[in-house]
């Protein structure tokens, strides 16, 4: 009897043991079959983003070459040490600057700004968002161009990373309207390009360099974005100037 108790017994506890270990591994992934971050991950983008953004802020009031690391670091509230582990050093911080403030963009284009459902108004709006967000990034932008011009590999960078992932998604929205869609190759990446082009020069250039007022230079890229969109029009819109002999008979 006592035998038969304690492979009773054992076989109870060999049970919940193993049940104890199924929970175990359930509790490590999440329900959707992928194991969620750990919070040293977690930790580790943040700590990442606290550097980008001390960073940006350091780098807009006081320049690239004046600010030291330690200063990043202590804004940041992180160990310098963390700067050369994340990012290779001080250099390496606009690079992941310019990818931060674009993947913020993108994310923004993508998520918040709805589809028009016309072409002219889509186009308009793009440029309505682009003017928007070169504004918002003035203080990268002051810190950014000066050292592109300095450091021709930046530059490079700059370029890949910035225009390019914006391009992507601005032409991702424009291509699904016929009159897109008819562009060659060419005119239609041109026409995408033009979208950041105008936002630069009246988001950035006209106000925060020229000193420009935000509204007048808003009102400025607007009227040039409806010219262009206009010249794209299909013909068949656009009614045709009258006869001069039906005008004189009229």
């Amino acid at each position: 009897m006592g035998g038969t108790l304690t492979k009773l017994f054992d076989g109870r506890i060999g049970q919940r043991m193993k049940l104890n270990s199924h929970r175990k591994a359930v509790s490590k992934v999440g329900f959707d079959g992928h194991k969620p971050r750990s919070s040293r991950t977690r930790d580790r983008a943040g700590k990442k983003q606290a550097l980008i953004v001390a960073a940006l802020k350091l780098f807009a009031s006081k320049g690239f070459d004046a600010t030291t690391t330690r200063e990043i670091a202590a804004s940041a509230g992180c160990a310098e040490g963390l700067i050369h582990r994340y990012f290779n050093g001080k250099a390496g911080l606009l690079p992941a600057l310019m990818e931060y403030r674009v993947s913020l963009e993108v994310a923004d284009l993508t998520h918040h700004v709805p589809s028009a459902r016309t072409f002219e108004d889509e186009y308009l709006r793009l440029v309505s968002w682009a003017v928007e967000h070169m504004w918002q990034d003035r203080e990268f932008l002051r810190v950014a161009i000066p050292r592109a011009l300095l450091d021709p590999g930046f530059g490079q960078v700059l370029r890949q990373v910035g225009p390019l992932q914006r391009a992507r998604a601005i032409g991702a929205r424009l291509k699904k309207f016929r009159e897109c869609q008819e562009l060659p190759e060419a005119e239609f990446d041109a026409l995408v390009q033009s979208v950041s082009v105008i936002g630069f020069m009246f988001g950035f250039m006209r106000p925060a360099v020229l000193r420009q007022e935000r509204k007048t230079s808003a009102r400025t890229a607007y009227a040039i974005a409806k010219l262009l969109v206009r010249s794209l029009s299909p013909a068949d819109l656009v009614d045709p100037p009258a006869p001069r002999a039906a005008l004189l008979l009229s």
